[in-house]
């Protein structure tokens, strides 16, 4: 599981050949949620937040923290 950032104690990170869409999963506070990037001709269109199954997900004041810093690192 090659981690992508930790930013503020979330952990970014993916699995190696993974289906798509393209996808990250969010871990804090071992709490866990997916969040899908949708890319329209190159720019990150879109993000999705989705439950990680067998996982507590993210409280929705996380989910708005790591969505924010997708948007910040899209710009």
């Amino acid at each position: 599981m090659p981690k992508i950032f930790e930013y503020f104690g979330f952990i970014f990170y993916f699995y190696s050949n993974e289906h798509e869409p393209i996808h990250v999963h969010v871990l804090h506070g071992g709490r866990e949620s997916i969040f899908d990037l949708i890319m329209m001709n190159g720019e990150l269109a879109e993000i999705r937040m989705r439950e990680k199954h067998g996982a507590e997900p993210l409280p929705e004041k996380d989910k708005r923290t790591a969505e924010q810093f997708f948007a910040s690192k899209a710009a």
